[in-house]
């Protein structure tokens, strides 16, 4: 029987916590969406707390490719592994097409078009080809982030390359993580990933003990794409019944 593939509880911590951030974010959102409450989400604290949010998840999946790249390495050929990761990233990619027809039936104004299920998807198989050149990272995700930070500012007349950053004027979705700059940020995780756990093993000479505490957010962490997906259902259902 093949040996399930160790776990950090850091990074299913992080990632809890990220979890948290999200359905927080998430609730504020619906508040204002529905108009229970006025929250300026496009901009200042609460802007700044989503980009943070997805931030924590977007580093932290480049890390866990690394990580998962090095435990594939000692049982499967170049070529399988590629095949591994195409098929992922495309697993990834349609469960955010399911988001993409969820919201343009029940939220049209501003549904999904790139969001952060497709953006991970896509950049896992961007990444395929970089898997063993951890040198390059760092020199290609500062001119991915710049390009984005630039792309940002201007206005196109086509949507066809919307999901690398190219925003038509007037373009607005409630969820937008296009190639550039995002996929400077997930280079960066795996930057991080081969830095601190290369060949799958903490760098740091630590015991690694999880905290008890920490359970309940490792417990998210470990499951954060089923959270992903009821968490917005289950503040809808609420809003409607006990605040709307």
């Amino acid at each position: 029987m093949k040996k399930p593939a160790k776990r950090f509880w850091e990074i299913d911590f992080l990632r809890g916590a990220a979890v948290v951030m999200m359905v927080v974010f998430h609730f504020v959102y619906d508040l204002n969406y529905f108009g229970a409450y006025a929250f300026s989400t496009g901009s200042g604290f609460w802007w700044l707390f989503a980009r943070a949010t997805a931030s924590i998840f977007i580093l932290l999946a480049g890390i866990s490719l690394t990580i998962s790249h090095a435990n594939a390495k000692r049982e499967k050929t170049p070529g399988q592994i590629a095949a591994k990761y195409l098929k992922r990233g495309l697993w990834i990619f349609s469960l955010g097409i399911l988001i993409t027809l969820a919201t343009w039936i029940y939220l049209p104004r501003g549904f999904i078009v790139f969001g952060i299920l497709h953006f991970i998807g896509i950049s896992i198989i961007l990444a395929i080809p970089l898997l063993e050149y951890k040198k390059l990272y760092p020199a290609l995700a500062l001119p991915v982030i710049l390009a984005g930070i630039y792309l940002q500012g201007l206005a196109f007349d086509f949507s066809w390359l919307v999901f690398l950053g190219f925003m038509p004027s007037g373009f607005y979705s409630i969820d937008y993580f296009p190639i550039f700059p995002w996929f400077g940020l997930f280079l960066a995780g795996m930057f991080l990933g081969k830095t601190l756990y290369p060949d799958a093993k903490r760098a740091a000479k630590t015991r690694g003990k999880k905290p008890g505490l920490a359970e309940p957010l490792c417990f998210l962490g470990r499951h954060s794409l089923l959270f992903y997906f009821i968490h917005q259902p289950v503040l809808i259902v609420f809003l409607h019944f006990f605040v709307l």
